[in-house]
């Protein structure tokens, strides 16, 4: 960028970028366009990867790119991942890979650098990294960044991936995020359909690679992909949420290492290892028995990566938490239990959706959260039936109980 279009960005860094558009420059030598895609960035960044938006000279991408990047939080849980991985064979006191062990002497290798994100936090625990991206912008992007981040040993190299892959030698990591989008820019999710075809590649990248770590998408089924990526090759799925939304499913696979699978669940700070995970899906539910509702006092809901994982058996076991139904994905115990991973709730009372139950125990509270599991109405429906306003700090869960009726259980959340 020319001076003027920096001075630019800095001067407008918290305008609104569609009027910054309608109003245009009076300078004719900024480059408004180059600004207007530098100032959305930035304000993305703030929120998305606030290392990165504290360097000023940091460059940003086109809105497509800052929307498919990582964030910094799953960026940094990737980097703990990696530092794991390399952690039992060597690790010296600042927490870096330790470069004498035979597994790390070889390079991280980013197949699919992108914006780099992923690559800057990961490269921060490797002697060499390579970054390989086809985009030549992006690599020049990439080339401007890495320096300004202090990334000197990284490489940036522009290439296609599949013919890089096939010219390495060997790594330590080689890190892949297919790209999820056809020719026609359209959403692609199946792991054959994207860019580059792991599947086709895998056993390419077992004998190169140490570690492969691939970066897929959360609407695919992680029993289908261990599957189709091969169950001996599979070491660690980590299903990846942040603020409650599922944003990444996350395979660790190797052919020099031998370790049973690991299935992790993490969501923001919460962070769960399904003991003794399998990748065959469970065929029965053997929970506990399940209380009545009289006798639990708290109500459980699994955050998003459990429900993602479908563990629930193992969910009841491990926290001693019973369901209220087979498919209800509802739990409930006698007890507070401070370390499940989801939200926890104090049951305040249950209606039947009895006319008359739902007058004395429901229509007074006025405004409720209200959610719906495996019940015949959808949320709009039921609020819409019960006249009930939407926020408050009372919540209703719509459930089908075992004997298939349903239930309203009113509740106020635990934090």
């Amino acid at each position: 960028m020319n001076e003027a279009t920096i001075t630019y960005v800095r001067q407008h860094a918290n305008d609104n970028v569609r009027q910054l558009a309608l109003c245009g420059s009076k300078n004719p030598e900024v480059d408004l366009p180059q600004a207007l895609q530098q100032i959305a960035g930035r304000q993305t960044a703030r929120q998305k990867l606030p290392t990165w938006a504290a360097h000023d000279g940091i460059l940003y991408p086109p809105h497509l790119s800052m929307e498919q990047c990582s964030s910094e939080p799953t960026a940094r849980y990737k980097q703990s991942v990696c530092r794991a991985l390399f952690a039992s064979m060597c690790c010296d006191s600042s927490g870096s890979v330790c470069h004498d062990s035979i597994a790390t002497q070889q390079p991280l290798v980013d197949l699919t650098g992108g914006f780099g994100v992923d690559f800057s936090f990961l490269a921060t625990l490797f002697k060499k990294a390579v970054y390989v991206e086809r985009q030549e912008e992006l690599c020049n992007l990439a080339r401007h960044n890495l320096d300004v981040l202090g990334l000197e040993h990284a490489e940036v190299v522009c290439a296609d991936s599949t013919d890089y892959l096939h010219h390495l030698d060997s790594a330590s990591l080689i890190f892949v995020d297919p790209a999820r989008r056809d020719a026609h820019g359209g959403r692609t999710y199946g792991i054959a359909d994207c860019t580059p075809d792991v599947l086709t590649l895998r056993d390419e990248l077992l004998q190169k690679a140490h570690f492969i770590m691939l970066k897929l998408s959360p609407m695919l089924d992680w029993h289908k992909t261990v599957e189709d990526l091969g169950t001996q090759w599979v070491r660690e799925v980590h299903i990846v949420a942040t603020g409650g939304e599922c944003k990444e499913l996350l395979i660790v696979l190797s052919a020099k290492e031998s370790r049973p699978l690991r299935l992790i669940c993490v969501n923001d700070d919460e962070q769960w290892e399904v003991p003794q995970a399998s990748s065959t899906r469970e065929q029965a539910d053997n929970t506990p028995a399940q209380p009545t509702l009289q006798e639990a006092t708290y109500l459980y809901e699994p955050n998003a990566t459990i429900m993602k994982a479908g563990c629930f058996s193992e969910l009841s076991t491990a926290f001693g938490v019973a369901p209220l139904a087979q498919n209800s994905h509802l739990f409930t115990a006698d007890r507070l239990i401070s370390d499940f991973p989801g939200r926890r709730f104090k049951v305040l009372n249950t209606s039947s959706m009895n006319k008359h139950e739902l007058k004395e125990k429901v229509l007074p509270l006025r405004q409720a959260n209200i959610t719906t599991r495996n019940f015949p109405l959808s949320v709009a429906e039921l609020r819409k039936r019960l006249k009930l306003s939407d926020g408050g700090r009372d919540y209703i869960f719509a459930t089908t109980l075992a004997d298939n009726s349903h239930v309203l259980i009113i509740c106020q959340q635990v934090f």
